[in-house]
């Protein structure tokens, strides 16, 4: 299946200002993202999205060609990964490449491992329309996550009587790292809409997300304690 490999990188963030080329163990999180995807496809099936002349030298300076800065509607806060990554499959039909299936890969998850993204493409088959990395969620609908409800009490999400933690069934959450999307469905609908959907589960360490400062001083810990290694 022709697959096009899309890392996003916009210049603003305001957890993180140019939190996608910060440093990490001493590289840029942008270069995890490519690195990755280098160990699956061709560099002509690896896309940067980015509205920024500095990530996109940043690119530049580990061997990737950039083909495209984003138009500036693409770059506001309000811009979505769904509005991107149409954005970036018209490109390529304008040039004549046409691709069956998309791999997101945001820069902010560096220490998802080339094991997590094998095991995604070979879930990943024509009748699916997404699978997307997850991480198994520390709460629970059923157990200790609650809404206020028209009274002003608080209720549980799903009501449920439960007596042990270890009886629940398991509730995942997407943690940002892997998306591999059947690009004709997603010119359908939104990611929100998708219903066929297998799941690839990562471990807490694996999961970091890099959107706050301590983020970053704890995804550098675990590569200092060794608690994480690549596989890359």
């Amino acid at each position: 299946m022709k697959t096009l490999f899309l890392i996003p990188a916009r210049a603003g963030s305001k957890g993180i200002p140019n939190k996608n080329i910060k440093l990490l163990n001493g590289k840029p999180l942008i270069n995890y993202a490519i690195d990755l995807a280098r160990c699956f496809v061709k560099d002509e099936d690896i896309c940067l999205s980015t509205d920024s002349f500095e990530i996109a030298e940043i690119a530049k300076q580990n061997n990737l060609y950039v083909p495209f800065l984003r138009p500036e509607k693409l770059s506001t806060d309000t811009a979505g990964s769904y509005e991107v990554m149409l954005h970036a499959v018209e490109f390529y039909e304008s040039l004549g490449k046409n691709y069956e299936a998309i791999v997101l890969l945001q820069p902010t998850s560096p220490l998802r491992l080339k094991k997590h993204l094998k095991e995604a493409l070979t879930l990943f088959k024509n009748d699916i329309e997404m699978v997307v990395s997850v991480k198994e969620s520390h709460t629970n609908p059923h157990w200790n996550l609650f809404k206020e409800n028209e009274n002003g009490y608080l209720e549980k999400f799903i009501p449920s009587n439960y007596i042990r933690r270890q009886d629940l069934p398991k509730a995942f959450e997407y943690n940002g790292a892997i998306y591999v999307i059947n690009i004709t469905e997603l010119n359908k609908k939104k990611l929100n809409q998708f219903t066929k959907i297998k799941k690839v589960i990562m471990d807490d360490f694996s999961s970091v997300d890099i959107d706050l400062p301590i983020d970053l001083a704890w995804a550098e810990y675990l590569f200092n304690t060794k608690h994480i290694q690549l596989d890359y």
